[in-house]
């Protein structure tokens, strides 16, 4: 016997961020038991995340108060998970050992993850995503006095530079690659959202640049200088540390491996694909947030809530929040548009610049290849530690590749946790 513990609940939320928080909250008032899981500390997610570094807002703290308010919830931080272990059954992880949880209904929340590109330095140590920074910041890495450079595209360099500027950082320059013209049409449009508008405002920036992309960053162990091509001129800054953020991702591994149909959300990228009640194409399994495209927290709360409602049969509810949910929908529409990446992205990398970065494969080695699997087998590409989470993102972007489907498990678990798949019932589930 493997000594796995088993758990039950009617709704099984995974994820903590906006969206997993609504659903839970949403699905509530009916008295279903619910379980959230999270692989992070404490609820909140990636927008959210606490840490010593970091001030919690009011917005994150009314939703962790709501979650502990309701007795029929129950929240498991740390928790991952591993496998499908059986039908309507997951298998998961944490500090203290294995659980084979059964569920009736399931929503997934699983978020987005930054779009790493690679360009000449990028694995320089210093060098990290835009998230990144904030979450290392947040997590208390002290970055008082450090010059940082940011650069990519979207809102998110301007929230990462808060959060470092706040922590005594001296942000130099943030390089927008979207136009003067793209990024003046986004800001108008921001009547129509106020508390974006404001938010804005609060974020605005002297060092922000745009028709800027990043050429290189330079080093002889570390960052030292990073070049910028600004307005077809390029530049060099030093400085001590470069945060690129190029987008996001959504996270579909697990819809994917359950089975659920994904859809193109623009730019080459897919992500779970919902109908009106958030259900996605597999009966009882229901997506919300950045899983199904990005477009911010209010987005991902909504469609929360909706997906919290209809999962425990309260469709006069989840109807009623359908305008709010059009109304963000229309913002990251107009997102998307404003800051889609130019073609002189995927220029970036030069022959010998590294795709991947766990087996050392360089651009030039992945240029012939005819497909994902074609650089997989004989180049190595997504054969290391990451397994082509990172790498696998950006051959996408670079050569149109499509990802490779999930295999569990999905993350690196103890030998005594893979155990519990023996007693499944099913032999090729016991095989994954």
């Amino acid at each position: 016997m493997t000594g796995i513990a088993t758990d039950s609940c009617d709704l099984l939320v995974v994820g903590a961020g906006p969206a997993g928080m609504a659903a839970a909250v949403a699905a509530a008032p009916s008295g279903a038991s619910i379980v959230v899981i999270d692989d992070n500390p404490a609820p909140g997610g990636q927008i959210w995340r606490d840490g010593p570094g970091a001030a919690l807002p009011p917005a994150a703290r009314k939703w962790r108060d709501a979650l502990a308010a309701h007795a029929n919830i129950r929240v498991r931080s740390g928790t991952r998970i591993v496998a499908i272990a059986a039908p309507d059954e997951l298998l998961l992880e944490d500090a203290g050992g294995a659980t084979r949880m059964a569920w009736r209904k399931l929503i997934l929340c699983t978020g987005a993850r930054e779009l790493l590109l690679p360009f000449p330095g990028w694995t320089l140590p210093g060098v990290t995503g835009a998230g990144g920074l904030q979450a290392l910041v947040k997590a208390g890495m002290p970055v008082e006095g450090e010059r940082i450079v940011i650069a990519g595209s979207g809102p998110l360099l301007l929230a990462a530079a808060a959060t470092a500027r706040a922590a005594g950082a001296k942000v130099l320059r943030i390089a927008e690659q979207a136009s003067f013209a793209a990024v003046a049409r986004f800001g108008a449009s921001l009547a129509r959202w106020p508390g974006k508008a404001a938010q804005a405002v609060t974020l605005a920036d002297a060092g922000y640049r745009t028709s800027s992309r990043i050429v290189s960053v330079h080093g002889a162990a570390q960052v030292e200088s990073v070049r910028l091509l600004q307005g077809g001129k390029e530049a060099d800054i030093a400085c001590d540390r470069v945060a690129c953020g190029f987008g996001l991702t959504p996270n579909t591994q697990l819809g994917q491996l359950l089975g659920c149909a994904l859809a193109p959300v623009g730019g080459g990228t897919q992500a779970l694909s919902v109908d009106a009640r958030q259900a996605t194409s597999v009966h009882g399994i229901y997506a919300a947030g950045e899983c199904t495209g990005f477009g911010g927290s209010e987005r991902a709360l909504v469609q929360g809530a909706i997906a919290g409602h209809a999962a425990v049969g309260n469709e006069r509810a989840a109807k009623a929040l359908e305008s709010e949910r059009t109304r963000w929908n229309a913002f990251a529409a107009q997102l998307h548009r404003a800051f889609a990446l130019a073609d002189a992205i995927r220029r970036m990398p030069q022959a010998d610049t590294l795709v991947c970065r766990c087996e050392d494969v360089p651009f030039s080695a992945l240029v012939g290849c005819t497909g994902w699997t074609d650089a997989k087998l004989h180049r190595r590409c997504g054969m290391g530690a990451c397994q082509g989470r990172v790498c696998g993102d950006a051959a996408q972007f670079l050569f149109g590749w499509t990802p490779p489907a999930p295999r569990p498990p999905l993350s690196p678990v103890r030998i005594a946790t893979l155990a519990g798949l023996v007693d499944t019932a099913d032999p090729v589930d016991a095989r994954q």
